[in-house]
């Protein structure tokens, strides 16, 4: 694993691919796309979702970063008005156009406007969620793990588990059956099992942003399984004639993500150090 770079270090991906994606980014900013996970990317993993808040170095990296390329968004599976509290997004100098996709995509925060767009909530995730601590003690399995509302999903988490990544293997089928008979998926994280909607992740949401900004290039870091469908869509990009780069935030918990990425940094931290020095090769539009 590559260590975080400080301000002045630009790190170079250890691909082809993603070496001529940096090399895209830095040779035409005003065409790049730049995309972050929130939870574990941004924002360190804590044992409470509802304490985590962005890396302190995070939010002034991206602020020095974004005026200086085509666009920054944030894609994840937070409801997008909890994310932008959490991150601490509003009314931050330079991040003045930012977007933040929650839901996978389903919602949408504008810094322009301040307001999210969001579709009618599915209802079986309301009948998942009703359902839930009745199932869970049903089969054994409230020992240890607890339940997050999520707005227009519901998740189940087994980090205070005594055995956090049984725990989570356990439940995997169960609650994938449950998610089944109310028209939902289960998107697995770390230690957290997720039922929402199907239809929407954050290689759509990403696919379609990137359309949508007509990016000549493009950049996406995550950290967990739900980043996947992402790093796929940057690879469908890089197909297609797009240079794109693919950054992992590295966990010893989430392997799958390091294996296809072009550059691992140190957690939240790192990402932090990579934009830094990102922002220090660029000049401003």
């Amino acid at each position: 694993m590559a260590s975080h770079p400080g301000a002045a270090s630009l790190p170079s991906p250890v691909t082809t691919a993603g070496r001529d994606g940096l090399h895209a980014i830095l040779a035409r900013p005003h065409e790049a796309v730049l995309a972050f996970d929130f939870d574990g990317t941004l924002a360190p993993i804590v044992p409470d979702p509802e304490q985590a808040r962005a890396h302190p170095a995070a939010v002034p990296a991206l602020a020095a970063l974004a005026p200086k390329v085509a666009s920054v968004a944030v894609v994840t599976g937070r409801p997008a008005g909890v994310a932008v509290r959490y991150g601490g997004f509003a009314g931050v100098a330079g991040l003045d156009h930012l977007v933040v996709l929650g839901h996978y995509g389903a919602e949408r925060w504008d810094a322009v406007t301040g307001t999210v767009r969001a579709p009618a909530p599915h209802p079986g995730v309301a009948a998942a969620r009703a359902e839930l601590p009745g199932f869970l003690d049903g089969i054994g399995a409230w020992q240890g793990s607890w339940i997050e509302e999520k707005g227009r999903a519901v998740a189940v988490h087994t980090r205070r588990a005594q055995d956090p990544q049984a725990a989570f293997e356990a439940l995997r089928e169960p609650l994938a059956r449950l998610a089944r008979e109310h028209g939902l998926i289960v998107e697995p994280g770390r230690m957290v099992l997720e039922l929402r909607p199907p239809g929407m992740d954050k290689g759509v949401a990403l696919g379609e942003y990137v359309r949508e900004t007509g990016a000549g290039s493009v950049m996406y870091c995550g950290d967990d399984l739900g980043d996947l469908p992402a790093f796929a869509a940057v690879e469908k990009l890089r197909s297609d004639g797009v240079p794109g780069l693919l950054v992992c935030s590295g966990s010893t918990e989430v392997t799958e993500l390091a294996d296809r990425a072009d550059l691992v940094v140190d957690g939240p931290e790192g990402v932090a150090g990579l934009l830094t020095a990102l922002a220090g090769r660029l000049t401003s539009r």
